[in-house]
């Protein structure tokens, strides 16, 4: 059963394709694809949990967007932390601490 928070999630997830293609001039069509076959709270489990970094990331990270990654999305909202075990939110944090990622305040 899907929670209020876990659509609220999904709708976020969503947001972040959506704004990487207007802003940031990235078409993650792979990351579009996941959502609509897994749901936001799957993919950004899978993706937080992979050994390395997605070429989505990647992407992002050549284009200063760290910022719309599903690891940031998932970090600078507490909201969404309780969605996550602290593993996978440790993960998140470390990944973006490699790439030089400045959190919010």
């Amino acid at each position: 059963m899907t929670t209020n928070l876990e659509r609220q999630f999904d709708t976020a997830m969503m947001s972040i394709y959506q704004r990487a293609k207007t802003e940031a001039k990235y078409n993650a069509n792979v990351f579009l694809g996941m959502l609509n076959d897994r749901g936001g709270l799957a993919t950004a489990r899978y993706l937080i949990n992979a050994t390395s970094p997605s070429e989505g990331y990647t992407n992002l990270w050549e284009r200063n967007r760290l910022d719309l990654t599903v690891e940031a999305l998932v970090l600078d909202n507490s909201k969404w932390h309780s969605l996550f075990t602290e593993n996978e939110l440790a993960e998140a944090r470390a990944r973006l601490v490699a790439y030089s990622y400045q959190f919010p305040h």
